[in-house]
Parts: C-alpha cells; sequence; structure tokens
C-alpha cells in the first residue's frame, strides 16, 4: 500500500506549466482563487486579469506559472483526475472480490465529491463543479492531439485503464472494457450536468441514483 501511495501522489505533468504552483504561496493562492472565480463567473468570463485583482497580484505574475488561462484549465482537471485516481486506489486497494472491487470502484468516480482536508488551497467540492462544467474545454480544441502527445492527459487516460482493468478482472472475455470505463467517466459527469441544469431529462435527481444507475448499467453490460 505504501508504494502504490508513493506513485499516486497529486501530480500534475510538468508540460502544463511553466512554474510549478505547488513550490510557492503565490502558486497556491492562484490556484486557489481560480477555482473560485472559475465556479463563480464561468470559463468563458475567466481572465488573468480579473483573477490578479481577485489575489491582489499583477496579471504578470500569473503568466509566471501557466501561459494561458487553457494550461490553467488543465492544470485543474489534471488536479482533479490524480486527486480521484488517489481515492480510487485507497478505496478499492484491500478489495479482494473483483465483483466488490468493480462496484467500489464506480461509486468513487461517480459520486459528488466532498472536500477533502488533506489539501487547505484546493476545495475539491468547487473544483467539482468546475469538472462536471467545464472539463470538455480543456481537450475540445484543435489542439487536443499535440497536447495528448505531450502527455497533458495521462492521468485522465490512467484512471480509465484502471477501471477497464477492473471490468477484465470481472470478465476477461469482455471486449469493450476501455470504452465502458470511459462511459462511465464521462457519463457519471454527463449526469451531474444534467441534474444540475436540465432536471427534467434525467432520472440521476441524487448523486445515489446516479451511481445506482452506472452499476446496474456495468452489471448488465458485462455479465
Amino acid at each position: 500500500m505504501k508504494s502504490l501511495l508513493s506513485v499516486l501522489k497529486i501530480s500534475v505533468p510538468e508540460k502544463i506549466y511553466i512554474k510549478n504552483p505547488e513550490s510557492s504561496t503565490l502558486g497556491k493562492k492562484i490556484i486557489e482563487h481560480s477555482i473560485y472565480l472559475i465556479n463563480e463567473i464561468g470559463f468563458e468570463c475567466f481572465t488573468f486579469k480579473k483573477l490578479g485583482i481577485r489575489i491582489g497580484s499583477n496579471e504578470s505574475s500569473i503568466y509566471r506559472y501557466f501561459e494561458s488561462k487553457h494550461k490553467l484549465l488543465l492544470y485543474l482537471s489534471s488536479w482533479y483526475w490524480a486527486w480521484l485516481e488517489y481515492q480510487l486506489v485507497i478505496e478499492t486497494f484491500s478489495l479482494t472480490n473483483v465483483n466488490e472491487k468493480l462496484e467500489k470502484a464506480i461509486t468513487v468516480v461517480t459520486k459528488t465529491v466532498k472536500e477533502d482536508s488533506n489539501f487547505s488551497h484546493i476545495n475539491e467540492t468547487i473544483l467539482y463543479k468546475i469538472i462536471v462544467n467545464e472539463n470538455s474545454k480543456s481537450f475540445l480544441t484543435k489542439e487536443v492531439d499535440t497536447e495528448n502527445k505531450e502527455g497533458y492527459f495521462e492521468v485522465y487516460k490512467r484512471i480509465i485503464t484502471r477501471i477497464s482493468d477492473m471490468i477484465l478482472a470481472t470478465n476477461s472475455t469482455y471486449p469493450f472494457s476501455l470504452s465502458l470505463a470511459s462511459t462511465i467517466i464521462e457519463g457519471a459527469l454527463h449526469q451531474h450536468y444534467l441534474r444540475e441544469h436540465f432536471p427534467l431529462i434525467t432520472n440521476s435527481k441524487t448523486t445515489d441514483i446516479t451511481t445506482g444507475f452506472f452499476i446496474q448499467l456495468v452489471k448488465n453490460t458485462i455479465k
């Protein structure tokens, strides 16, 4: 367990940032308040100038950490997926029954996020709202293939692979494990988005219903 946790430390691909925001008080302040500001006004309206005003710092100081707000969103997204992967390993490591392990994994990646006191400068609850509403903007760009080659989405892809492996552990002959795993990840975000903005077209009125839906979907699909 100890070796696994050392591998799963909350780290973001280095090419996303110019200077690691975790390395300074200002950097952590940038991350902390960017989360609150993006949640308040949306990513389209978010600018480094507005963030600079919020934190009482020059706009140019933010550019020493990130070359663009797109890279900042990539950082927040990657941090979230790394944190979720950490939760996934913690919750499933000791489980030996493959069916129980898969069900627990689905629960972890589909439930509503609660704040983690281990990271005082990051409000995971608010960050999760950003992931639900803004995550697709981190990769629905013309540069996605180049950024993928640069390793920007490694954490996101890794968590999907972990769930895919759990699916195969349950049914080694199932031919679409990666497609099903990515559907769980993206589908959960979509259902939470619908619940928030289009409640009339989803049955997922609570996070428990969302989780139950995906557990039933997976069980019926791979049996």
